[in-house]
């Protein structure tokens, strides 16, 4: 039983600093602009080694040969679209943390434990869905030469890492419980 909680124990701790980590950089996504490299992340994004505050649209959005009443609804829609996504994203890493910090907090119960570390992996799975969905199909049409990067990809292993300590806590539980249940005939 306490090998679980160990091996959950360490899951989560190493879980949670990934979900931090990922959160707070800025290297989500890597592309090319006007001939140089840029990055962004959930709170900012960075050209020319200059940053910038992630506003509801990344770049000059495009005009098309409508009316501008039409044009501008349209281009309205677009950035309320994308701030949406960045905010989602945003609130579901966050909640994904502080859930995985409370099952961390509760380890020595390990069925309480088990459930808050597998609902930060369900929040950490929404906000990387989110996030790729949103990405494959809109954000990677503006830009040719993009490519996911690290703190992307340190989500992904978050969630693996917080999904793992999920199932170790469980296990911990249910070996327990086998032998509460042995121990009292």
């Amino acid at each position: 039983m306490y090998s679980f909680m160990g091996g959950g124990l360490f899951c989560a701790i190493i879980g949670n600093i990934l979900i931090v980590v990922s959160t707070a950089t800025g290297y989500w996504m890597q592309y090319c602009l006007s001939g140089s490299y840029a990055h962004q992340g959930l709170w900012r994004y960075c050209m020319a080694n200059k940053c910038y505050m992630q506003t509801a649209s990344i770049g000059a959005p495009k005009l098309y040969p409508w009316s501008h009443k039409m044009a501008s609804q349209i281009t309205g829609a677009v950035l309320w679209f994308v701030q949406a996504y960045w905010n989602a994203t945003r609130a579901f890493m966050i909640l994904s943390g502080m859930a995985c910090f409370a099952g961390i907090m509760r380890f020595s119960r390990s069925f309480a434990a088990g459930i808050m570390l597998l609902i930060s992996t369900l929040f950490v799975l929404l906000a990387m869905a989110i996030n790729t969905g949103v990405t494959l199909s809109f954000l990677g049409r503006r830009f040719g030469d993009w490519r996911f990067s690290w703190s992307y990809i340190l989500g992904w292993v978050a969630m693996l890492m917080t999904f793992f300590a999920g199932i170790f806590y469980m296990c911990a539980h249910r070996l327990y419980e086998s032998r509460r249940v042995v121990g009292s005939r």
